[in-house]
């Protein structure tokens, strides 16, 4: 990919993820985000008379789960406390995952704001007394998207 000298790029490496809602809750570091994705039906209209022409249209959008794994830490108490607070009684939270530069910028690069997040699964590795490895811990998180693409009818 060729740059300019002044180019900054997002690193994959450096993200940071969080939720707000009726109180903003920091949910820690991850070492790994996957998902951040979308797709969209396409609609297809084949008219009559135009022989082999086709119209399309953008249809619905849809958006993959967003999955967080890192090793367990202290910070797995911050991810507790929000499933615990999420289990039973749902509110509407954003979620932002926002990504830097390696040059300690403050400001991130790109910023992604999820709409209406809520917990679809938590899980963590099975334990093995005989391996030597880190216990992970994922997350994966539902929600409505992150482009500004919806729809309201206007009273």
């Amino acid at each position: 990919m060729p740059l300019s000298d002044t180019s900054k790029v997002g690193l994959s490496n450096r993200f940071v993820v969080s939720m707000s809602g009726m109180k903003k809750w920091d949910l820690g570091s991850w070492s790994k985000a996957e998902g951040l994705d979308v797709t969209w039906d396409v609609a297809e209209y084949r008219m009559g008379d135009g022989g082999n022409d086709r119209l399309y249209f953008p249809g619905n959008t849809k958006y993959t789960n967003v999955r967080l794994s890192r090793g367990v830490s202290e910070e797995f108490e911050k991810t507790k406390e929000w499933l615990d607070g999420t289990s039973w009684k749902w509110e509407p939270f954003e979620g932002f995952i926002e990504l830097y530069t390696s040059g300690g910028d403050p400001v991130p690069k790109a910023k992604w704001k999820l709409r209406d997040v809520m917990p679809a699964k938590w899980a963590i590795n099975s334990f093995d007394a005989g391996a030597s490895q880190v216990a992970i811990e994922t997350l994966e998180l539902v929600h409505k998207g992150f482009l500004e693409d919806e729809n309201k009818l206007e009273p």
